[in-house]
């Protein structure tokens, strides 16, 4: 089934994606930096995890904001595929595939949501497309480079 009255909302529906990604990995940087809300696994996290709370915390602003977007979005995927990696497949002893099993589903997702924001761009509604950085159409302004 074809929608095609729903193709004039596409950029600005990027632009929403892109926001709403970035606004969840913002809310994951301040529970592990700033203790906020109080969680009891982010209690006292080792050095790696601080690192990955500020990643969330300072490229997940810029993603709301739709500033270097691509490049931003890049980033957060390979975060996220580092943190499913070794953070959930092999946390315990032998390593545990099945993300219902290991708690990794949200960080699959992130990944794959990042890795297609980084291909698509950050949509019309952006700090890139008010710099000229992006057009209308997703990734038009980079594919013919």
């Amino acid at each position: 089934m074809n929608f095609p009255y729903l193709t004039r909302f596409q950029p600005v529906l990027l632009s929403l994606f892109r926001f709403v990604t970035g606004l969840l990995l913002f809310q994951y940087g301040i529970a592990k930096i700033f203790k906020f809300p109080v969680l009891p696994y982010f209690a006292n996290i080792p050095p790696l995890i601080w690192t990955a709370g500020a990643l969330e915390l300072v490229l997940g602003a810029l993603l709301m904001l739709g500033l270097f977007t691509r490049l931003t979005a890049f980033i957060l995927s390979g975060e996220m595929a580092f943190a499913y990696f070794m953070g959930h497949m092999l946390k315990g002893e032998t390593p545990v595939l099945l993300p219902l099993l290991n708690g990794g589903t949200a960080a699959i997702l992130f990944c794959f949501a990042c890795l297609y924001l980084a291909a698509a761009g950050g949509g019309s509604v952006s700090v890139d497309a008010l710099m000229g950085k992006e057009s209308d159409a997703a990734g038009d302004a980079y594919a013919r480079r």
